[in-house]
């Protein structure tokens, strides 16, 4: 089976302004995440609206596709870039994530060996009451029976597995994927603004690979700071 990882990264974002350049430690986010993706040995393409963007990572052995501007989402951005590529398995690597795990990506594409759709998540107590963190509850083979801002499942006793704060990180079957991205949005996903809703509402099983590496997306001043934390002490050990 032919693997690609999709970096879809567009300039402009509502929180943090030029988002994919923003500094973290003295390096451009989208470098960190195209570095990190390169390092898991796949096939890895940036899609991306902006020149700014590809002179971020020119010098580095990754392909980049240019996409239009107004495509509504990345995984819209990804489907555009794929549509017309000989590959059987992609993955949406989220271009606000600087942390990559190569263990982690490979077991996602291996799961698309038995379902169309697998994705992540990690058991974590702060995110559960955080509207901005998307939670997730399982079925007995480990498929998204459901994924919600709010607090799911409502919990009457502790548990050593939930709650799962979903991480956004994608594995697709192309031929799922460009279903996906050719539908119109559900009515959940409308609700609760998260586009894994569609493919629950469409019919499609979505495996869930528990992690539990760090992961921690950039969207806000706040996020900058806390990952450069991570990443500096992260640097200290390899030293």
């Amino acid at each position: 089976m032919k693997r690609v990882v999709v970096i879809p990264s567009r300039l402009n974002s509502t929180r943090l302004k030029q988002k994919p350049l923003v500094q973290l430690l003295g390096k451009p986010l989208i470098r960190w995440v195209v570095e990190g993706c390169l390092k898991t040995g796949e096939r890895v393409i940036l899609a991306t609206d902006s020149q700014l963007i590809y002179h971020a990572v020119k010098d580095l052995p990754v392909e980049v596709r240019f996409t239009p501007t107004d495509i509504a989402s990345g995984s819209d951005r990804v489907a555009y870039v794929v549509e017309n590529e000989d590959v059987d398995f992609v993955i949406n690597y989220q271009g606000d994530e600087p942390f990559v795990y190569s263990e982690d990506l490979h077991k996602l594409f291996g799961a698309l060996k038995d379902s169309p759709v697998s994705t992540l998540a990690l058991r974590d107590v702060q995110a559960y009451s955080d509207p901005n963190s998307v939670k997730v509850v399982l079925s007995k083979n480990q498929t998204a029976l459901y994924f919600s801002r709010s607090p799911i499942p409502y919990m009457t006793e502790s548990s050593d597995i939930y709650p799962l704060k979903h991480v956004g990180i994608y594995a697709f079957r192309k031929e799922a994927l460009l279903k996906f991205a050719r539908s119109e949005r559900g009515r959940l996903e409308r609700l609760e603004a998260l586009e894994q809703l569609r493919l629950l509402e469409m019919g499609y099983p979505i495996k869930i690979i528990i992690t539990e590496n760090y992961y921690h997306g950039v969207d806000t001043q706040e996020d900058v700071a806390l990952v450069e934390r991570e990443l500096s002490a992260r640097l200290l050990t390899k030293a």
